[in-house]
């Protein structure tokens, strides 16, 4: 297979095969070098054809303090009181720039996905 860009779902197709075949390369090798290449070539394509959302900034954290067992008090030290803590997950306010900061810092959540807009709950009036 020549090395040519990936157009078409069979020319994905073709470049899996071809990047399984080559999996166990040796870097540094003829065979290392075009399996790097055909990796960059199919992350184009997939970047362009099955791109995933980023996912909503409150279910990130969610998902980042139970995979890591955390619990809320952690996020304390990144977002503020217990209060605040749980105005922020509960959607009642929103994250600030500093508590973006300090989530990113502190616990290598995604800037860009922390600042994405998202849903919080309108106070009653």
């Amino acid at each position: 297979m020549r090395i040519k860009p990936i157009k078409t779902e069979a020319d994905y197709q073709e470049a899996l095969k071809e990047i399984e075949r080559l999996f166990d390369a040796s870097p540094g090798t003829r065979a290392g070098d075009r399996l790097e290449v055909m990796t960059a070539l199919v992350e184009a394509y997939e970047e362009k054809h099955f791109h995933i959302p980023l996912p909503d900034p409150i279910e990130a954290i969610l998902y980042y303090v139970e995979s890591r067992g955390l619990t809320r008090r952690d996020l304390e030290r990144c977002i503020g009181s217990r209060a605040r803590v749980s105005e922020v997950l509960n959607r009642k306010r929103p994250l600030t720039m500093e508590m973006i900061r300090n989530l990113h810092k502190g616990f290598g959540i995604p800037a860009e996905v922390l600042i994405q807009p998202y849903r919080t709950l309108k106070k009653a009036a």
